[in-house]
């Protein structure tokens, strides 16, 4: 996984668009360096993570982010715990249930830059640093896929990927709606959220609801609701 990330980035040129989806496991572990706001940094965990080590945060943003030049723009969608923050991206997007938001200065205090080089890098990701991410069987009606993926999925094709903002809402939406629904897309009620977030290590809200929170991190703030959303 670490060469294929190189590899995304490798010799790209102005008017590349790169896209870097990951669904699968997360966790965090505890920064002593300071660059973190809430003292940890966030972690990917591949197949051969017991033997090759977890994909730590600060080597995701100086392998893809740090090297993109101008004229570049990153995309990256990454369902899995504790990612909210997992490319240590300077700013995220911290967004309330009415839907308004301020952009979170996530800058380390030692100064060290965690932008890009002029490119442009946008992330959504399946919660918040400090919750875990849901699986459901709604995507396949077979196997089981992350929620966040899902609901990405599902913005899209219902209409709301006009801006970042719209996607992000009709995302954060669906997850509230999906625990509490019986016999909706995400399954049957309470009940079966409880027994599912039990067995997938994901977590629960009250009535039955994923309490995860999708979120929106950038190198630059912007106006998520004005900024057209284009792979």
């Amino acid at each position: 996984m670490r060469m294929a990330l190189y590899w995304l980035v490798q010799g790209c040129q102005p008017g590349d668009s790169l896209l870097f989806h990951y669904s699968g496991h997360g966790s965090r572990q505890r920064n002593y360096n300071g660059d973190e706001v809430d003292g940890y940094d966030e972690t990917l965990c591949p197949l051969d993570f017991e033997t090759q080590g977890m994909i730590v945060d600060d080597e995701i943003n100086a392998t893809i982010v740090r090297p993109l030049p101008q004229g570049v723009k990153l995309h990256a969608i990454i369902d899995a715990c504790h990612s909210g923050t997992v490319l240590d991206l300077p700013f995220l997007c911290r967004m309330s249930r009415s839907g308004q938001y301020v952009w979170e200065d996530h800058r380390p205090r030692s100064g060290v830059w965690k932008g890009t080089n002029g490119g442009e890098v946008f992330s959504f990701s399946g919660c918040d640093d400090d919750q875990t991410s849901a699986d459901t069987s709604a995507l396949s009606k077979i196997t089981s896929t992350g929620a966040m993926t899902f609901c990405f999925i599902q913005a899209i094709e219902r209409g709301h990927g006009a801006t970042y903002g719209s996607i992000l809402t009709a995302m954060r939406n669906a997850i509230r709606q999906a625990g509490g629904s019986s016999g909706g897309d995400f399954g049957g009620g309470a009940v079966t959220s409880l027994i599912s977030m039990l067995l997938t290590g994901g977590s629960v809200g009250m009535g039955g609801g994923f309490s995860q929170e999708p979120q929106l991190t950038a190198c630059q703030p912007f106006d998520v609701y004005a900024k057209p959303f284009s792979l």
